[in-house]
Order: C-alpha cells, then structure tokens, then sequence
C-alpha cells in the first residue's frame, strides 16, 4: 500500500502543533516554578542581620514593665532607663531575671513572682534587643592592637577599669560602646568634654598629721570630703584635719589623644572597646580612611 505525499506532509504538520503546543505551556509554567524555587530559597537562606524579638517577651514587657521605664525601656516619671545605664548593661541575664523576679526593697521596683522562669527569660531576651546588644556596627580597626594601646602607650588602664582590668579613678568602659555610637566614641578619646567640675581633676589632700592622699573627690560637704585614690580606695576626710588640698590644672582626662595617637592607633582603640561591650562586629573593608580626619 502507498502513503501519497499529502497524507505525509499532513502528518508532519500535526507533529510539529503538538510539539509547539508543548513548549508554549512550559514557556507558560516556567516562571511560576521558577519562582517557587527563589520562594524556598529565600526561606531557608540565613539572614544574620535580622534581630529576632521575643513575641512572648514583648507582651510580658509592655504589659508588665512598660507602664514605668516605657515602651522603649528609657525610662518615665516613675522608673529609670533600663536601655541605656551602663550599671544595667553590664548586669548578665540572670542577674536581671532575680531583679524582675524579686525587686528592690526600698525603691519603686515590685517584685513579679507571678511571671514563670519562661516569662522572665522572655523578658529578659527582649530588653536585649532595646539596649541593642544585638546591634551590629564595623569595626574601625584591630581590637587586638587596640588592646596593646589602652594598656600601654595611651595609658588609659591606668585610670579606667575594663572587663575587669586596670583603675578605679575614672569610669568603668566595659559597656561603653554599647551605648555610644563609634563616632561618639572616638571623640571621647579625642576631645573630652571640658568641665569645671572640681571632682573631674586630680587633687593632693594634705593632713595635719603629716598623710597626703592623691585621688578623685567623689563627694564633699561642708564639712568633709570622700576621696578615692589612684588604687581605688577610698579616704573619708574631715575639713578640720586638712592643712591643704591642691588641685591640679589637668583634667583627669588627657586632651592630647589626637595627637599623641596616630588615626590608626585609635580606629584600634575604638575597636577594642566595642569587642570588650559585646557588641556584634563587622570588620572594616577600608579602617584607615573610615574615621580619619579630613
């Protein structure tokens, strides 16, 4: 039997509609699964900068907390600013939790030993994240040689106390830079604050008895003074025993850093302190231009 050549060339046509059909409805599914696949990708991506909170430890906060130190936890009327006082940054988690837990005797703090240990680890969670603990800033310079400079060539141990090292004459720089914007921070070192407070300079008490004490006023009357000395101690002294109190014309904190320490050196101080807080780092692609001085 033959198969004439129009029956043939019939049959070919039909092939190639079906085939073209085909494809038209792949063309017509692929963008849909397509984006399926980025959907599930993105899902299950890791996404490090994202700050999880706490659904739990909001509501126990806002319901429970929030009415005194306030929504974002910086205080009120009638309670303080948990968010940003550096005595409270320094405090670790279960430490906080008894706080929430048992209170303050003597102060406006109630006890809540109602909540259950998953509340107050809940609680305790989110008021990370509003004294942005979790936060994550570049990093100027090497914390490593930062920490060389502190304790060596800026001398800055010899009055600031950090993660537990160093004196007591000045404040404790352990959270500092949880609280204090890079930039912030590297002023501080640079330029202090002028002040004419008294208790911000070095001063020598002279006894009658023949005692001399160098230190820090940290409180005075009329009628005595409290001061603490370069090794932390402190000397309760009455204005009638002293034969003379010298103050000094320095500022406890040294105002030549910005010349003494080259841009690098503090980019590398800076970044030791945020090490020291705590805070999520990111290093720097270019420390020696980001904080320099035009």
């Amino acid at each position: 039997m033959k198969v004439s050549g129009s029956y043939r060339v019939c049959q070919s046509e039909r092939a190639m509609r079906s085939s073209l059909k085909s494809f038209c409805g792949m063309l017509t599914v692929l963008p849909a699964l397509c984006a399926a696949i980025a959907l599930v990708a993105w899902a299950q991506a890791p996404r490090p900068h994202l700050k999880p909170v706490s659904p739990r430890g909001k509501r126990t906060f806002n319901s429970s907390c929030a009415g005194c130190h306030g929504l974002d936890g910086r205080g009120g009327e009638r309670a303080p600013n948990i968010a940003e006082r550096p005595n409270l940054l320094r405090l670790s988690d279960a430490q906080i939790s008894l706080i929430v837990e048992n209170g303050i005797p003597g102060t406006g703090m109630p006890a809540f030993h109602s909540l259950e240990s998953s509340d107050l680890k809940a609680v305790v969670t989110y008021l990370r994240t509003l004294q942005g603990t979790k936060k994550v800033v570049k990093l100027p310079g090497d914390a490593k040689r930062g920490e060389t400079i502190f304790f060596s060539k800026a001398g800055c141990a010899g009055c600031h106390l950090i993660a537990g090292q160093g004196g007591f004459i000045a404040s404790d720089l352990s959270a500092y830079a949880r609280i204090h914007a890079v930039e912030q921070t590297r002023n501080a070192i640079t330029g202090p604050a002028a002040s004419g407070d008294p208790q911000a300079r070095m001063v020598i008490a002279s006894l009658r008895g023949g005692e001399k004490y160098a230190g820090r006023i940290r409180n005075e009357d009329n009628f005595s003074l409290q001061l603490q000395a370069l090794d932390g101690t402190f000397h309760f002294v009455a204005k009638a025993d002293l034969e003379g109190l010298e103050y000094s014309s320095q500022m406890l904190m040294h105002s030549d850093y910005g010349s003494s320490l080259t841009p690098q050196e503090l980019n590398d101080v800076v970044s030791y302190l945020i090490s020291v807080a705590g805070v999520s780092t990111i290093p720097s692609e270019t420390p020696k231009k980001e904080f320099e001085e035009e």
